[in-house]
C-alpha cells in the first residue's frame, strides 16, 4: 500500500524506559503530562504536499539509506496503525477508525541542537521502512487481534543476529487501544507548538486535511546491543511483529507474521 497520500505521524514517551535509552528525556523536561506514564506529544515524520523536508516520502521496504553527514542512527521498532480521521464541519478530529497495522522501523538519528523531534526523523529516501503485510483490525479494543501480538526487534551485524529491542506485547504499550485513541484526537486537535513538539492542527490544514493518519505508536524499550550501537553500513534490519500464539520464532515469512526487513546504505 502507498502512503503518499496519508499524514505520517509518530508517539514520543510511550513505552518505559525509550526515552532515557535513547538520550531524548532532556528534550522533554519542559512538556507536563497528566499521568507519569503518559506519552510526550506527537510529530510529524511526513506531510504530503508540504514543500518542506517532511514533504519527501521516506518510507522503504528493503533498504534504509543512512544520512550522507555523519549521523547516530537507531532503529525504532514499532507498530504503526492507518487511521481513517473523522473531522466535523470546522475539521476538528472527532474520531479515528483504526483500520490496520503493520511493523515500522521509525528510524532515528541522535542529533545534537535539533530544535524539533521531526528534525531527526527524516534526511530523505529509505529514512524509514515499513511491515511486509498488513494486519486488518478488527476491534481496536481488548478482545481484538492485536491482543495477542508482540513485537521484537534484530540487527544482524557480521553474520550474527543481536536482538535491537526487547520483545514486548503489544497491550504493554503505556497508551492503547481506546486510552490511546482518544489522546491521539486531544493531541492532534489541541497540541501547541512548544519545545519538541509542533502544531498539529496547523499541519492537518497545512496537508488539506488528509482522510487517514499513518501512526506509529511508539518504540520499545532497547535491548542492550541496540542500547549501546548505531547503525552501520552493512547490517540488516529485522522489525517483527508474530502472534505469540504461534510457536515461531524464526525471520521466515509466516501468514501471521509482520516484518520490515532492510539493509543499511
Amino acid at each position: 500500500m502507498e502512503l503518499e497520500n496519508v499524514i505520517g505521524l509518530g508517539v514520543a514517551g510511550n513505552f518505559a524506559h525509550h526515552l532515557e535509552q535513547a538520550g531524548e528525556l532532556e528534550d522533554f523536561k519542559d512538556v507536563v503530562t497528566t499521568e507519569a506514564d503518559a506519552p510526550k506529544g506527537i510529530f510529524p515524520f511526513y506531510l504530503p504536499g508540504s514543500d518542506c523536508f517532511l514533504g519527501l516520502y521516506s518510507i522503504g521496504t528493503d533498504l534504509l539509506n543512512l544520512p550522507e553527514y555523519e549521523a547516530n542512527a537507531q532503529v525504532e521498532p514499532e507498530i504503526a496503525v492507518l487511521f481513517d480521521i473523522v473531522y466535523d464541519e470546522e475539521k476538528k478530529v472527532t474520531d479515528l477508525h483504526a483500520v490496520k497495522f503493520t511493523t515500522f522501523n521509525d528510524c532515528t538519528i541522535r542529533k545534537e541542537g535539533a530544535k524539533k523531534i521531526s528534525e531527526k526523523k527524516s534526511w530523505g529516501m529509505n529514512s524509514k521502512g515499513i511491515g511486509d503485510k498488513w494486519i486488518n483490525i478488527d476491534k481496536f479494543e481488548e478482545g481484538g487481534v492485536m491482543d495477542h501480538y508482540h513485537l521484537c526487534s534484530f540487527v544482524k551485524r557480521d553474520g550474527v543476529l543481536h536482538p535491537y529491542g526487547v520483545d514486548a506485547p503489544l497491550p504493554g504499550y503505556s497508551y492503547f487501544y481506546g486510552k490511546l485513541k482518544s489522546w491521539l484526537i486531544g493531541k492532534m486537535n489541541e497540541q501547541a507548538d512548544f519545545g519538541p513538539l509542533e502544531n498539529i492542527a496547523h499541519l492537518l490544514k497545512k496537508c488539506g486535511y488528509p482522510e487517514q493518519a499513518f501512526v506509529s505508536i511508539g518504540a520499545t524499550a532497547y535491548a542492550d546491543f541496540g542500547e549501546n550501537n548505531y547503525l552501520k553500513s552493512g547490517d540488516e534490519i529485522y522489525v517483527i511483529a508474530y502472534d505469540g500464539r504461534v510457536d515461531d520464532d524464526s525471520l521466515e515469512e509466516s501468514p501471521t507474521k509482520v516484518m520490515v526487513g532492510q539493509k543499511v546504505q
